[in-house]
């Protein structure tokens, strides 16, 4: 059996995440058959396995979302999601701004730009639940998880607040993984899927 990822192609980082799962698949070498699409159709989302929510501005994605008639098929999505920066805002249940809509996808209250303006953007060295070597991580106008409800599990931490955490199938971040060439998070998503290639 592939398996078949599709990256939100509304605005952000596309070309990146697509990048970052061909060689996240190929390293874990969990599949030989796979695709990871630029997903720009709302047809095209029941046919996933997991989709991609890259970064990007939060209020224009989410009105994209809703100009190409994709909301209700996202909030019904029975597969994975992979959130990050922007994606990680849209995924919540709570935001602290009211002029965006989120997918209420998963139990935690957001707050966007955390940490200020694109010049305050910074990398640093995270621990990460589970791992024995730090994170290398790129915060660009990173959002923080406030607070996180029922069926969460917190991944990372940093003083600002949660900053990773996974819920079911769906994987988010506020930080770029797709920038960092260290893929062990796409992997563990993948394999949280719970997918086997026959």
């Amino acid at each position: 059996m592939a398996i078949k990822i599709g990256v939100l192609a509304l605005q952000g980082n596309v070309a990146e995440h697509i990048h970052a799962f061909e060689a996240a698949i190929v390293e874990s070498g969990l599949f030989k058959v796979y695709e990871v699409f630029a997903l720009k159709k709302a047809g095209d989302i029941p046919s996933c396995d997991a989709i991609a929510i890259p970064g990007g501005e939060s209020t224009t994605i989410s009105r994209l979302i809703d100009k190409n008639h994709m909301r209700e098929e996202l909030e019904n999505f029975s597969g994975g999601i992979f959130a990050t920066c922007a994606g990680m805002v849209l995924c919540a249940k709570s935001v602290d701004d009211e002029k965006l809509r989120p997918l209420g996808l998963v139990d935690i209250e957001v707050e966007r730009n955390a940490f200020g303006r694109q010049k305050d953007s910074f990398e640093a060295e995270i621990d990460i639940k589970g791992y024995t070597e730090p994170y290398r991580a790129f915060f660009i106008r990173a959002p923080v998880v406030k607070s996180a409800g029922k069926g969460t599990e917190i991944l990372a931490e940093i003083d600002q607040g949660i900053v990773a955490l996974r819920s079911g199938k769906h994987m988010v971040l506020s930080f770029h993984p797709e920038l960092s060439g260290d893929f062990r998070l796409h992997i563990d998503f993948i394999k949280n899927l719970g997918i086997t290639e026959e």
